[in-house]
Order: structure tokens, then sequence, then C-alpha cells
């Protein structure tokens, strides 16, 4: 029999992507003046993605930023370029090895790369006058991202109180800020890796090459593959392997291990992270594993 009701229910995807494309909208109509945070990586990449579809057929209307370490990966760097081009929006590159050089943050030597963004991140920001950065952190990927309000007020020293945070009942998002201040965006902040991985096959998204499954060479080190370069060399009793891997997350190449797989379509990444049980931070980041509340500090400090 034929049904005389309409079914206006929609997938999961969909309803994901309404979220975002809302936060988006709403969060560019009340900052003065927003940042999208976009590494290059599949999370800022499904963000450019949301915020194109946000505001089609006009263009961006906020610029974006990342943060060199001067340690990414050419691969992700030669996406964001790509994707920077065809969108026709603004990069504003924060690099760590100018804050460096210019005082901004200390090079002790044994500090990493990753936490020195904190403070090139906070010295952007505060010199472009930004009043809201959106961040493609998402609360399956690490318990303290998962204690995070999808609008995240930062004070004005640009560090994160996770006991003083603003409830969002029913969706309602409070954007107000004292001088100083800025509110850390989080569009994804209710998908997981999982829609991601969905999402970037339903919409075809370009996304940088090391995700797909490559020969490469590799060292094992504390428990994770990192891949060899002229800032990653063997150790003493380390040795250096050919192996099958893709990665599940990209940033400092330093830290940032790979996976063995022969995961080299969509397809295939999808049934892999179906019946994965540790989160790609908690697998192959090397910056999460300094302590059990690494991620946390750091963003009560600035970090993304």
């Amino acid at each position: 029999m034929m049904s005389t009701h309409a079914d206006y229910r929609i997938s999961q995807l969909d309803q994901l992507e309404a979220e975002s494309i809302h936060i988006f909208r709403e969060a560019a109509a009340e900052f003065e003046k927003p940042v999208l945070m976009f590494s290059g990586g599949k999370d800022s990449i499904v963000m450019m993605r949301l915020a194109e579809k946000a505001f089609f057929p006009a263009k961006l209307p906020f610029p974006v930023l990342q943060v060199d370490t001067g340690y990414d990966f050419p691969e992700v760097l030669a996406t964001r370029d790509h994707w920077v081009d065809r969108l026709g929006v603004r990069l504003v590159i924060a690099s760590v090895e100018e804050a460096i050089a210019n005082g901004i943050v200390i090079d002790d030597g044994r500090t990493s790369r990753n936490r020195l963004q904190i403070g090139t991140l906070l010295n952007a920001i505060e010199e472009e006058g930004f009043t809201a950065a959106f961040g493609g952190g998402r609360r399956d990927e690490e318990k303290a991202r998962a204690k995070e309000r999808i609008y995240s007020h930062r004070d004005e020293f640009g560090q994160w109180d996770p006991k003083n945070q603003r409830p969002e009942l029913w969706a309602l998002y409070n954007g107000r800020l004292h001088e100083g201040e800025h509110m850390r965006v989080f569009p994804l902040s209710n998908w997981t890796e999982l829609d991601i991985w969905h999402y970037i096959a339903r919409e075809q998204i370009e996304i940088p090459s090391i995700y797909f499954a490559h020969r490469r060479r590799v060292i094992p080190r504390d428990g994770m593959l990192l891949s060899e370069s002229e800032h990653v060399q063997p150790r003493d009793g380390e040795t250096v392997e050919e192996r099958l891997v893709r990665f599940r997350t990209v940033g400092d190449m330093t830290l940032t291990g790979c996976v063995d797989s022969d995961a080299d379509t969509l397809e295939k990444i999808i049934a892999e992270i179906a019946v994965a049980r540790v989160t790609e931070r908690g697998a192959t980041r090397g910056d999460d594993r300094f302590s059990e509340a690494a991620m946390e500090d750091r963003k009560k400090e600035g970090y993304f």
C-alpha cells in the first residue's frame, strides 16, 4: 500500500552537516572577526567543505589560519594550498620558526614544536584581532576535548578553564566577550572519526595522500611508527623499516606516527575505522602520551 505521509527523516550525516552549517552561520554572524584554523588534515578539510556549503555561492567570509611547526608533511601542505587556491580564501600562516626568531616563544631544545604552537597561535590571534577561531576538534578524539563546549571561551590570556564553561541548553550559544577575550568554535564536536570518513566518501573530498596505505620508511619508537625524514632519524639501537602504512591523523612529523594498514581506498579505511578501539590521537600522537592530562594541560594554556 502506498504511504500517504511524507517521510521527513534525514540521515545521521545530514543531521551532523546541518548542525555544523548552523554553527558556522551563527558564529560568522555573531563575531566581528572569525578565522578558520586549517591544517590541511582531514578534520579541517571537512570543516572547509562545510563552510563552503554554509556560505555558497558567496566566498568564505573569513580567512583561514595555519600554525606551521616547520615539521609538517609536504603532502599535507600541498593539499592545504590546493584548497586555499580553489576557494580563493586568504591564508594566514603563523610560523613557529618566525615566532622563535622574534622571541615570541623560546626553543629550549626540549620543548616540542607542538607545544610551541600555543604561543605562536595566541600571538597570531592577538596580532590579527581575531575574535573567534573555528577548530576541528571532536569530542570522541580525547577526553579533554570531550569536556569542551561548541563555543569554548578563552580569557584575555587565551586560556581555557574547563570548570568555568557556559551552558549550551537547546543549542543556544553564548558568544559574549570582554575586551581581549576570544572564542574557539568547534563545528565538528558531535562528529566521530567514522562520521568524518563517511562524509569524505559521500562528498568525494580531496584529502592528503598519506591517509591512504602506501610504502614508507619508518622507525619504530615508543610503540609508534615515525616516518623517517630529515627531522626524524634513528637513534642508537633503532632501525629503519619499510612497511605498508597510512596515517590516521597528521601533525608535527616528529610526534605523529602512522599505522600498519593496507587500506588504500575510502571503503577500506571506513571498514578499518569501524572496528578500531583506539582513537587516532591515542594511537598515533606522541604529544598526548607525556601524561594522562597532556591534552588538557595544553588546552588550558591556549592549544587548539
